[in-house]
């Protein structure tokens, strides 16, 4: 690292400025209750599906140019799931119902918290911010809508918008370029080594922050960040050391 000031940061958004995960794990809940009064399955079996659900989603892959919505393919990951764990659906609606209650109350559940909304305005006072999430494209934009949290950034990007996300060096190339700045001059936040870090590492920027709730250790073999916060909370203290 040289001596040379930080001009910009890249937030990612899941897990990183907004609880995703927590409020996944809400719409789970919420969703299971469904099933369970409208199939009156055992708690395992309902269990089941959602974790065959949860797996579905994980291993997601979603072309823009393929044969239906992300909704018709979410919805599709429910019907599987319901058939793979009790083997027929008695409603043929249900997995539509599912999806639905599911993407509604995740997205209710999400907020940017006060804490981090003032952040960002301090934020802003001194740098320009950026906020880079990987993802299908409707789905993020419906997270950052949900959220309100366009007035924060100087310019928003998805990943799944473009011919590659994070970490390719590209998506941070035309960061950069909207931001009229050099690599060098920006931070990057976020959750995740594979992509944030691993991404900031890539395209060379001043430093990378990996956010770590649960104090993770980096793993062997990992990409290994500049800095490691428990929260985005705390990003001012590194920023004042890299000035």
């Amino acid at each position: 690292m040289d001596g040379k000031g930080v001009k910009a940061v890249l937030f990612d958004l899941d897990n990183t400025l907004i609880e995703t995960s927590r409020a996944g794990k809400e719409a789970l809940r919420q969703t299971s209750d469904l099933l369970k009064s409208t199939l009156a399955l055992d708690d395992t079996t309902i269990s089941s599906i959602c974790d065959k659900f949860k797996q579905k989603l994980f291993q997601e892959s979603f072309s823009p140019s393929a044969a239906g919505s992300i909704d018709e393919v979410r919805a599709g990951h429910w019907e599987e799931s319901i058939q793979e764990a009790v083997g027929s659906c008695s409603s043929p609606s249900l997995p539509a119902q599912c999806y639905h209650l599911w993407k509604k109350s995740r997205l209710q559940a999400l907020r940017l918290s006060p804490e981090i909304c003032d952040l960002l305005k301090q934020l802003r006072r001194r740098y320009k911010l950026l906020l880079l999430t990987n993802g299908e494209t409707q789905t993020q934009r419906e997270k950052v809508e949900a959220v309100g949290c366009e007035e924060f950034f100087d310019a928003i990007v998805i990943g799944g918008e473009y011919a590659e996300q994070k970490p390719f060096v590209s998506i941070f190339t035309l960061c950069f370029n909207m931001l009229q700045v050099e690599a060098q001059d920006c931070v990057m936040v976020g959750d995740s080594l594979d992509t944030d870090i691993q991404g900031g590492f890539n395209a060379g920027v001043r430093a990378t922050v990996w956010i770590s709730k649960a104090g993770s250790i980096v793993p062997d073999g990992s990409v290994k960040p500049d800095y490691t916060i428990p929260t985005v909370l705390d990003l001012p203290d590194i920023l004042d050391q890299l000035k």
